[in-house]
């Protein structure tokens, strides 16, 4: 009897990487594709079928894949649906699970945002096993989060909650966030925050820094941590200012789950002591004094590539049970099952 595997996928803004999976999580291959160069979601999916296609021709899992699970900017657990992604062109609301299951000739497929799928790959194979109360975040071009309480995600009635990203950290004056609001998270704290504080300090400031060398507009978090590394009095300021801020906003979240954990994922944890520094200070003097010393704040254990594919792999198991009988499910049902190592 063949073994079975299912296809996690990670949907990025520039990038959608997926990867062959067994029940033991191990990713037996991936690939990725360019997301957007397509003018057209049709293109795309198209596009998606044919690498997958080749992956599977050259690992011998044709006619074995079980399921497809995929993490997406605002994907819907509930309806399968990416629904007005701000970096996807495609238009308000985007078929994803109906459009890859058609393209698959009906293999059932399971969609979840990209932060919860991060999570779910943390829950089974990360620094979250055995873990039942945690919060990811996730570090990168934006700030995302998943949020799991007695060992489940929170999708709330509409597949939306969780995105603690767009709470308000600055109400006074705040930066405008690319969900059109002012003053959120990540406006400040996702690597695009950490280069735009760069440019607002060298602009109202007059310190040296090796940072009035590169051009302003073209600064990026990975300059200001090439620079702190080197020893940046400003850069290094940068990343207090950015680690403080989430420290603040991470305590106002503790009183909502009591998590057991927090779990920062992303390309912004790379910096390591120069964030989780101001991160943790910050936390350990705005924290409520009931939850003080409970909350562990540490990094993923997952390959930045690997969490969100195992994850969205995990819902690839179950994702027959979810959309072969979308009526039977509302939304008060529970995730998936997550298969265990």
């Amino acid at each position: 009897m063949s073994k079975p595997y299912v296809i996690g996928m990670d949907m990025g803004g520039t990038n959608t990487v997926f990867g062959i999976v067994d029940a033991r999580g191990q990713v037996i291959a991936s690939d990725s594709i360019k997301t957007l160069k397509h003018d057209k979601f049709e293109d795309y999916v198209v596009d998606l079928h044919k690498a997958v296609k080749r992956l599977l021709e050259s690992n011998d899992a044709v006619n074995k894949i079980k399921g497809i699970g995929i993490g997406a900017p605002n994907g819907n657990y509930y309806t399968g649906e990416i629904v007005k992604a701000p970096n996807l062109p495609w238009g308000p609301v985007i078929p994803l699970a109906e459009a890859i299951s058609k393209a698959f000739d009906g293999i059932p497929v399971a969609v979840t945002n990209d932060a919860n799928a991060a999570a779910l790959g943390e829950m089974t194979y990360g620094a979250a096993r055995g873990l039942k109360d945690f919060i990811m975040i996730t570090l990168g071009t934006g700030v995302g989060s998943g949020i799991v309480i007695n060992g489940q995600l929170v999708y709330g009635h509409d597949g939306f909650a969780g995105e603690l990203g767009h709470m308000i950290v600055k109400r006074t004056n705040g930066r405008m966030c690319g969900c059109g609001r002012t003053g959120c998270l990540e406006a400040y704290c996702s690597a695009t925050g950490v280069a735009r504080t760069a440019r607002e300090f060298l602009e109202i400031r007059k310190d040296p820094s090796t940072l009035r060398d590169l051009e302003i507009s073209k600064i990026t978090s990975k300059d200001v941590y090439d620079a702190a590394v080197a020893g940046d009095k400003l850069a290094k300021e940068i990343f207090e200012y950015t680690g403080t801020i989430l420290g603040e906003a991470m305590a106002d979240m503790t009183v909502f789950s009591s998590p057991q954990a927090f779990i920062l994922f992303g390309g912004l944890t790379k910096a390591g002591e120069l964030l989780m520094k101001p991160i943790k200070e910050a936390y350990d003097k705005n924290v409520l004094p009931i939850f003080k010393g409970k909350a562990k704040i540490i990094l993923s254990e997952l390959k930045e590539s690997d969490a969100a594919v195992l994850g969205a792999s995990a819902l690839g198991w179950e994702a027959k049970y979810h959309y072969e009988s979308p009526s039977t499910h509302s939304a008060s049902s529970e995730i998936p099952m997550i298969v265990e190592k």
